[in-house]
């Protein structure tokens, strides 16, 4: 079949039953199945398969046990194919392992290893948070598949940014508030406080601190274009309470000028009673 041109050899090994380009799924078939044994998706790849949105990876990212020695794959797939990165693990106990067709790493440990293979510590906070937020795992799955594995790079951050999750702060800003509350000694926020608007829709905000009644509204760089700025206008006309104070910062903001950030909001709490 291969010799007659209808089917072809993907590698050494492998064949794909038909002589066209490779799809999606045959790419991540190809390259577990070239991986050898033991082979799986795991990291970016595995939690894209597994339904994380937002998020594309540049090459199949395969974790095999550590026993079977290295791996090279950049040379022996064929072209039509991202680049396959093989991670090798001491530990991959069975919980962490996804019974699917090609066989992956459980979401939790996906999002484990996506950060330990991330390209910046910010890139990983993202990946941990967004996985936790689109409900794909719980905060303490992340955490229970990072305690599994000790040497695993940026371990603590992803416990720390699960743990931060458990709280609700399930997006990058949110967690960075957080964090600059805390550096800062200003009392913690509640976060995604429910409110219905004039429709009875739930509507959620950011950071809320009920004693004081403020509210603080963190906007990544999305809401800078016109029709969200106008939408988020809206509705926060729609959910705003009397006597309410809110304050609306920029991630970048948060993120690069904490002193600013941090300093209005002590100054609105203690106009609002907060004695510090």
């Amino acid at each position: 079949m291969v010799a007659s041109g209808r089917w072809r050899a993907a590698c050494r090994g492998v064949i794909v039953t038909n002589n066209g380009e490779l799809a999606y799924p045959a790419m991540l078939w190809v390259a577990v199945l070239a991986a050898g044994k033991g082979a799986m998706l795991s990291g970016l790849s595995s939690a894209i398969e597994a339904g994380l949105r937002g998020f594309r990876s540049f090459a199949v990212h395969v974790v095999i046990p550590h026993s079977r020695g290295h791996v090279n794959l950049l040379r022996r797939l064929p072209r039509d194919m991202p680049p396959v990165l093989v991670h090798r693990t001491s530990s991959l106990p069975p919980q962490h392992i996804q019974r699917a067709r090609p066989m992956r790493t459980t979401t939790a440990r996906a999002l484990v290893d996506a950060a330990q293979w991330a390209r910046s510590d910010n890139e990983a906070r993202t990946i941990v948070a967004a996985g936790c937020q689109q409900r794909l795992v719980t905060p303490d799955e992340v955490i229970d598949a990072a305690n599994a594995l000790p040497r695993a790079r940026r371990r603590a951050l992803t416990i720390e940014t699960a743990t931060y999750a458990q709280g609700g702060a399930t997006a990058l800003s949110e967690i960075d508030l957080v964090k600059l509350c805390k550096r800062y000694g200003l009392p913690a926020p509640d976060l995604q406080e429910r409110r219905k608007d004039a429709s009875g829709r739930v509507r959620y905000i950011d950071a809320y601190w009920r004693d004081f009644k403020i509210q603080v509204e963190v906007d990544g760089a999305h809401h800078m274009y016109v029709r969200q700025w106008e939408a988020d206008m809206l509705r926060q006309n729609d959910i705003w309470l009397p006597g309410e104070r809110i304050l609306r910062f920029s991630a970048w903001q948060v993120r690069h000028q904490p002193e600013l950030v941090a300093g209005k909001i002590r100054k609105a709490l203690m106009e609002a009673g907060w004695t510090g």
